[in-house]
């Protein structure tokens, strides 16, 4: 003991005392206590239940920290230890023995002596000799490849003193060793215990046994939170075989060493989370599938919208295409949503004549138009008036079902008198013959003279609305009352090429104007302009598939917190054999990606079948899936991965590692 003495204390606790929450105050489990273990003695500390010898343990081995005082560590300050420094002291200082072993079920016992070293970053290899030597040494050489629930108490005991000596530690923390055992097995325990202290190792026991204290050198009893005795002993020791020489302290490594064992590290960390993901994934099949549902839901959706928004907008581009049409459409301002076009009132009639001139059109016509209130009788409805040239309606390819329409007389007296489409004849002539007859337009009365036939044409009047034409300078002066055009519709000559026929209105027009102040819609602007629509459809519907995604991410991450109550136990072992704040959380999130990652692919592979499916029934019509599509739903369901798992690996990484292996 003397030399003991002579040397500063490995572990120094000076004035120390830890506080506990209790309702509206606290609860003091320990108070001012000065304990002083030096290198390789073997201390009892002992005392009734809710003395305070187990929070004195935690706070020994860095899982807990004082309230007060001051501990110190090889002179190193614990109180100003960031979380991963005081992991780094678990991992490479101390071994934990826990009375109710703390094993993890899922890993064999070598699985279980190896995970300190995972977190360490030892190589594969020499872990798992190391594992397999430390159980063998043991007596569970025969023993390495069963799961906890197939050793016996004692068995289990070993196991968890070989994990506490897989790294080396130094300092051995013992809770009740004995306590959860049978005599013999609490005699073999003690045995080996006694041979780690021959060795070297700083054993501190935790119990209540005198039987148990007496095999060490040196006694501290707690009473009520306080240090009531610290007496020396004299160790009934079991003679033990002779034992395997401790492992000498391996040298500093050199940088680049340091570099491969930092990114070995890494990879073994993320392995050992992968293997421990699938494993709780296995466990709970039916929360996995359940939880997967959101996800593949939201995915298949998505993928499926999108592959539904290109498939008709690619029968669109078809049936434009089947149509031929060869007009183009001149409009004021710079472009659509333009918002000076209203503004901007150069576009006149006389520029119509002067495009009607040109060898390369067939006809033309003015447009205005306007929606006001029309009534026949006591009929009124919302109409839609659009004033136009003589050559409109061959223009626009429409037929008269009755009557005829206006000429150029009409247009040069402003005649008041209107042709309507098929739609306003069912409106407001349900059941007379609307020729003749007097409609106002507003305040305005018109003659119909001429009923046009229903024509279903992505280039004609909207099939829903009602529709009245009357020539333009009828609305121009008596409806509307403005001078200029709001567009011209130029049919060009079926020999003229489209493109030379816009640039020659580009440039006939911009000659006339001196300026730009106009553009052209051609059946190629119509293309682009409907793939455009088409697309933010799809994407409007597609944000809306998003929100079962959102759903189901809320899911992976209510089922994840759930996960980590389930598994506080499992957190605080891994915490106390040296797992970094980073591990554990990376461990949870790697769990969350994995399940949506899962549920990724079966969405997937649910929209691949549902357009099977859907093709099977539609002749004519077929969705186009997008493997970008299905790269940008697969990279989502990893963005929910992480986004909606992080809370939960959060959670699970900044439990206290004394709450949770309290836990059970």
């Amino acid at each position: 003991m003397s030399e003991h003495t002579q040397a500063a204390p490995l572990l120094d606790l000076r004035g120390v005392g830890r506080d506990f929450p209790a309702g509206e105050g606290t609860l003091t489990v320990l108070q001012d206590i000065d304990l002083q273990i030096q290198a390789g003695e073997m201390v009892a500390i002992v005392g009734q239940s809710g003395s305070g010898k187990s929070t004195l343990m935690n706070l020994i081995g860095c899982l807990d920290q004082a309230s007060r005082g001051r501990y110190t560590i090889a002179g190193r300050e614990v109180a100003q230890l960031s979380p991963d420094e005081l992991a780094e002291l678990r991992r490479e200082h101390f071994g934990f023995i826990f009375q109710r072993y703390h094993l993890l079920s899922d890993l064999t016992a070598q699985g279980n002596v190896e995970v300190p070293a995972i977190y360490a970053g030892a190589p594969r290899g020499e872990r798992h000799a190391r594992a397999q030597a430390l159980l063998e040494r043991l007596g569970l050489g025969d023993r390495t490849q069963h799961v906890p629930g197939k050793l016996s108490g004692g068995q289990q005991q070993r196991v968890s003193i070989a994990r506490a000596l897989m790294n080396g530690g130094s300092v051995i923390l013992a809770d009740e060793p004995t306590g959860a055992l049978d005599s013999g097995s609490g005699e073999e325990v003690m045995r080996i215990l006694g041979e780690l202290h021959a060795q070297g190792q700083t054993i501190i026991l935790v119990t209540h046994d005198m039987g148990v204290a007496r095999h060490a050198e040196r006694i501290v009893e707690l009473k009520d939170g306080r240090i009531v005795s610290d007496a020396p002993n004299t160790p009934s020791r079991v003679t033990a075989p002779e034992a395997a020489p401790r492992t000498a302290p391996a040298q500093a490594p050199a940088p680049a060493q340091t570099l491969v064992r930092h990114w070995r590290a890494t990879a073994d960390s993320l392995g050992e989370a992968l293997r421990m993901a699938l494993l709780a994934m296995n466990a709970h099949r039916l929360r996995t599938l359940l939880t997967m549902l959101g996800i593949v839901i939201g995915i298949a959706s998505v993928v499926s919208v999108v592959a539904l928004g290109q498939g008709s907008q690619q029968k669109v581009l078809a049936n434009i295409a089947s149509i031929g049409t060869n007009t183009i459409e001149v409009f004021s301002g710079l472009g659509f949503g333009d918002p000076r076009s209203a503004r901007i009132q150069t576009l006149r009639p006389d520029d119509a004549d002067a495009l009607a001139e040109q060898s390369y059109v067939d006809s033309v016509t003015p447009n205005v138009q306007t929606s006001v209130t029309a009534r026949v009788g006591n009929i009124d409805a919302s109409v839609n008036v659009t004033g136009v040239g003589e050559q409109y309606f061959r223009v626009k390819g429409l037929q008269m079902a009755l009557g005829t329409a206006f000429d150029a007389d009409g247009i040069r007296h402003y005649a008041q008198v209107a042709v309507i489409d098929d739609n306003a004849r069912k409106k407001l002539f349900p059941t007379s013959d609307p020729i003749g007859q007097v409609l106002f337009l507003g305040s305005m009365p018109v003659y119909v003279v001429g009923v046009t036939a229903k024509k279903d044409s992505a280039f004609g009047p909207n099939s829903e609305s009602l529709n009245i034409f009357v020539p333009y300078t009828t609305a121009m002066r008596r409806l509307i009352g403005q001078g200029y055009l709001r567009s011209i519709t130029v049919r060009v000559d079926d020999s003229a090429p489209m493109a030379a026929a816009e640039q020659g209105i580009n440039q006939l027009l911009e000659r006339r104007h001196g300026r730009v102040d106009f553009y052209v819609l051609n059946t190629d602007s119509i293309r682009q302009t409907i793939e455009s629509t088409t697309q933010t459809l799809t994407l409007l519907i597609a944000s809306i598939a998003v929100i079962s995604l959102v759903v189901g991410g809320i899911g992976v991450m209510n089922i994840m917190l759930v996960s980590v109550t389930e598994r506080t136990a499992e957190i605080g072992v891994r915490m106390a054999v040296g797992a970094r704040q980073r591990d554990i959380q990376q461990q949870f999130l790697i769990e969350a990606v994995l399940v949506c990652l899962l549920g990724g692919v079966l969405g997937i592979a649910s929209a691949l079948g549902f357009g099977a499916l859907f093709s099977h029934f539609s002749q004519n019509f077929a969705l186009s899936f997008s493997p970008t599509a299905m790269g940008v739903a697969f990279l989502c369901a990893t963005l929910i991965g992480v986004v909606f798992g992080y809370l939960p690996a959060r959670s699970a990484a900044r439990l206290n590692p004394v709450e949770a292996l309290s836990r059970d």
